[in-house]
This record gives structure tokens, sequence and C-alpha cells, in this order.
């Protein structure tokens, strides 16, 4: 019988994962590996990864692909994750997911929302990965000091857009609001939250008044 395979069928990629599942799953029992499972689901999501990662590498115009990409990537490099570093699992997943959206702003500058996604996931991969270490201490500070970071660079990395001057605003106001909470006059906080309340409710009110005279 003369077997001709033309293309790589998704079901002889399938057949092949089965079997080094399986060969896993014996040098596991014999001892001569260990964590099979953790490799072997390990290599199924990069393989996944890559591939998603090649649509893109070969056609630029389907740049959506780097995000099934880098989260299977992501998911492959945390299983795989020695128990040492355990406490870098979620910088390591969500970096991953992040350095993917920094990827889709660089190849297009219009894609300048792009920033503000990877710049919020590496901040909170950051402080997931500094709350062990620091013993329970409050890390809001960093959060919000990361997240006012992102709207920085927003308005400063070049895009082909629009000018992105408006994202001083929240930038100035995240960066003051983890200044505040990460220092000694965290208390004064409580009292911004409520004037801040009243302020706007104040607003909403005088902006109702002012649309029925009009």
């Amino acid at each position: 019988m003369n077997l001709k395979i033309k293309k790589l069928d998704f079901r002889i990629m399938l057949g092949v994962l089965l079997i080094l599942g399986g060969i896993l799953g014996i040098l596991e029992k014999l001892g001569a590996i260990r964590n099979a499972t953790e490799f072997f689901w390990a290599t199924i999501f990069g393989f996944g990864g890559a591939a998603f990662l090649f649509i893109f590498a070969t056609n630029r115009e389907h740049w959506w692909s780097i995000i099934p990409g880098t989260v299977l990537i992501g998911l492959a490099l945390t299983i795989g994750l020695p128990e040492k570093f355990s406490n870098f699992s979620g910088l390591t997943f969500l970096g991953s997911l992040g350095t993917g959206f920094l990827v889709i702003y660089i190849i297009n500058r219009k894609n300048w929302w792009a920033i503000i996604p990877s710049g919020v996931l590496f901040t909170i991969g950051i402080v997931s990965s500094i709350s062990n270490p620091m013993d329970g201490k409050d890390t809001g500070a960093l959060f919000f000091i990361g997240l006012g970071i992102t709207f920085f660079l927003v308005a400063i990395l070049p895009n082909k857009a629009q000018p992105m001057k408006w994202s001083f605003i929240p930038a100035t106001i995240l960066l003051l609001f983890g200044t505040l909470l990460g220092s000694s006059f965290s208390g004064v906080l409580d009292y911004i939250w409520i004037g801040a309340l009243f302020c706007g409710g104040l607003y909403m009110i005088w902006h109702f008044l002012r649309t029925q005279k009009d």
C-alpha cells in the first residue's frame, strides 16, 4: 500500500501528542521522570501557542492570533515553572499576555489602546509576585502607581491615531493616589473619597437642572 501524506493533518498532530502523553505516563510510572502530566500539558499549550504565533508570522494582518498565542505560551511557561519560583507564576502568565498586547502596539502604532491592557497585566503580575514576600503588606499603592505609569506611557509614546494628551489626567490622578496610599498620609484618602462623592453628586444635580432650563 502506497501511503502519501500531502499535508500535515491535525489528526496526525493530535495522534503524535497522544502518543507522547502515553510515553510520558509510562516513564513516570517507571520513575524515569517526574511530573509527566505537567510536562505533557506544558507541551500541548506550548505547541498551541507556537501555532497561533506562526499564523501571525506568516500573515501580519492576523495580529489577533498574538493574543491566544501568548496566552497558551504563558500557560506552558507557568506549568513548567520550577516550584521554587512559584511566587512568579502570576507574573509569568500575565507578563506573557501583556507582552502580546505590547507587540500589537509595536507592529502598528495605531493600536495605542494595546498599551493599556499591557500595562495593567504587567502591573497585576508584578503585584502578585511581590505580595507574599512583602508579608501581606498593602500593595495597593504599587497597583495604582503602575496604572498611572501606563496612562503616562499612552500620553508620551508615539501613535498614528490622535494626540493622547487626555491620558495625562488619569495618569496624574492615579500616580497621586498611589503615592498617597503608600505614604503616612493614606488616611487623607478617606476624606478625598467622601469629598469626591459629594462633588460628583452636586455636579450631577447641577447638570440636570441646567439641562431642564435649556
